[in-house]
């Protein structure tokens, strides 16, 4: 019986999100969070429900079981509901601090490369040889 409810597409690459990951996989006892590295080699995202690699580099995406796509914050507050911690992300489905907490995962989805001292998007689609567009 498949039990997955949440497939998470991660940067592998990336020491923050790793750390992240790790925690995620530690608290899922039942099994209900898959991981997908988008570094991984022998990955093609593209395949994945139309996300490319420069889009879920962009910006974190999950699939659910019912084959809908979430992507940023709702990543993160459907996995911690998974494990059994989604009071650590309810604060930002309040009204007012939901827009704060979105916004902040905006500035640091878009300098996150930067921030672990990765090359650019461009540079990465580059050398995978994806479309960068």
């Amino acid at each position: 019986m498949n039990t997955v409810k949440l497939t998470i597409f991660f940067d592998g690459g990336c020491p923050l999100c790793k750390r992240e990951v790790y925690f995620l996989q530690s608290r899922n006892q039942k099994e209900s969070l898959r991981f997908i590295d988008i570094n991984s080699s022998d990955f093609s995202l593209d395949l994945e429900n139309g996300i490319t690699y420069r889009q879920a580099m962009e910006r974190i995406h999950a699939l659910k079981s019912d084959g809908s796509v979430i992507k940023d914050i709702k990543v993160f507050q459907e996995a911690y509901d998974l494990i059994g911690l989604g009071w650590i992300y309810a604060p930002t489905r309040f009204p007012v601090l939901d827009k704060f907490f979105e916004s902040i995962y905006k500035l640091w989805a878009k300098y996150r490369l930067k921030i672990t001292f990765r090359p650019s998007i461009e540079k990465l689609c580059s050398d995978r040889g994806c479309d960068i567009y």
